[in-house]
């Protein structure tokens, strides 16, 4: 590899429209890609929200044919991926959209890359293994977080090996992804507290990867200075549709910067947890986040001050020892002020599982730009304080 070579920094996208109202044009964008059969994908909470009925109704007026796939897990499962190819296939669509949070989003994903490809989605597991493209996406993301709907990850949850495994590439970032922080007005407040907190560590740790670099960290700086500066106001006041839309805006700035940066070590860990509980995401990565940040810290001395000082922790005269003690303080204190008092512990995480969690840990990809690098036995520590 020649020196330059490293330096190479590529960055992908899709085409992002922003703002309050724009999921009612998502029939403008599935016809410019010719749509005659749509496959709106969601599940029952959103399709309660209302928000599915926006779409067919946008549908509808355009007089695009369409049918409705909704049997989609919070975690999305291998048998509801294949399922939702099948009802593709059946029903001859040629175009997917899918509203919701990450988990349909996902579910879209990998039901376009079975699709496409006609094999089993457990085929496609890592970096890089998509060999077609998929047919047209486009993502309405309900949800101000997991950022699906702008990254190239899917995360699907197999059950049968209680665990997650992830596929990373362009080919799954979406054509299209309508933000519409409106849709975020159905949040409960926790899910707004799990959420919000992912996309802050979408933030963190894209900044301190080792694939950061000049395109991805002022995405993630400003992530981290929308989400910080605004989550507890958004939280105490859900129907302030300007502090929704900084959140969703602070979200998207961390789906960009993540999904080209990749993540850390929080991730691999809430990953394994994830698939091993069932339990939700973003609540994996709020449970681990500080004690990630600590394990980290002297790993990326410079660049955690970086993020200290946008958090708004003043950094004069400090050792990096006491930086570090601030910046874990802070990241707790945020977490107690939208209301997030979980522990692994809480949700029934004991000793005997965390060689299990911390083995399939170690196989996550986004272990591998985790900036400290990081042993099983590493692992097992971080879990065992985060009891």
């Amino acid at each position: 590899m020649s020196p330059k070579l490293s330096q190479l920094r590529k960055f992908v996208s899709p085409e992002i429209i922003f703002g309050a109202g724009c999921r009612h044009h998502v029939a403008n964008y599935a016809k410019t890609f010719g749509a005659r059969k749509v496959l709106l994908v969601s599940d029952p909470g959103v399709i309660a929200a209302g928000w599915v009925a926006d779409i067919e109704a946008s549908l509808q007026e355009q007089a695009i044919d369409y049918c409705l796939y909704t049997e989609v897990s919070p975690n999305p499962r291998v048998e509801e991926v294949m399922a939702g190819a099948e009802r593709y296939r059946s029903e001859q669509c040629d175009v997917i959209v899918a509203v919701g949070g990450g988990s349909p989003m996902d579910c879209a994903k990998g039901i376009g890359i079975v699709v496409a490809h006609g094999r089993h989605i457990l085929e496609f597991e890592g970096v890089d293994t998509i060999r077609v493209p998929s047919p047209p996406l486009i993502l309405i993301p309900t949800t101000a977080g997991t950022s699906a709907d702008v990254s190239q990850f899917v995360i699907i949850s197999n059950q049968q090996e209680r665990m997650k495994f992830s596929i990373v590439s362009k080919a799954v970032v979406p054509d299209v992804s309508l933000i519409d922080p409106e849709t975020t007005l159905s949040m409960d407040p926790f899910l707004s507290a799990c959420t919000g907190i992912d996309a802050l560590v979408h933030a963190i740790e894209a900044f301190v990867s080792t694939g950061h670099g000049p395109l991805t960290d002022p995405h993630a700086l400003e992530a981290m200075r929308l989400i910080n500066g605004n989550l507890v106001q958004m939280i105490a006041n859900p129907a302030d549709i300007a502090l929704r839309e900084k959140i969703m805006l602070g979200s998207m700035q961390a789906g960009l910067a993540f999904s080209n940066a990749i993540l850390g070590a929080v991730h691999a860990m809430s990953h394994s947890l994830g698939g091993f509980l069932d339990l939700p995401h973003g609540l994996c990565n709020a449970v681990l986040v500080e004690h990630v940040v600590a394990f980290n810290y002297s790993a990326a001395p410079e660049r955690f001050k970086v993020i200290a000082q946008t958090l708004g922790i003043d950094c004069r005269g400090l050792s990096h020892k006491q930086v570090s003690q601030r910046l874990v303080e802070h990241l707790i204190a945020l977490k107690h002020a939208v209301g997030f008092h979980e522990t692994l512990g809480l949700h029934g995480v004991g000793m005997t599982d965390i060689p299990f969690l911390s083995q399939h840990a170690m196989d996550d990809p986004c272990i591998l730009t985790n900036p400290r690098s990081s042993s099983q036995r590493d692992v097992e520590v971080v879990y065992g304080e985060a009891l």
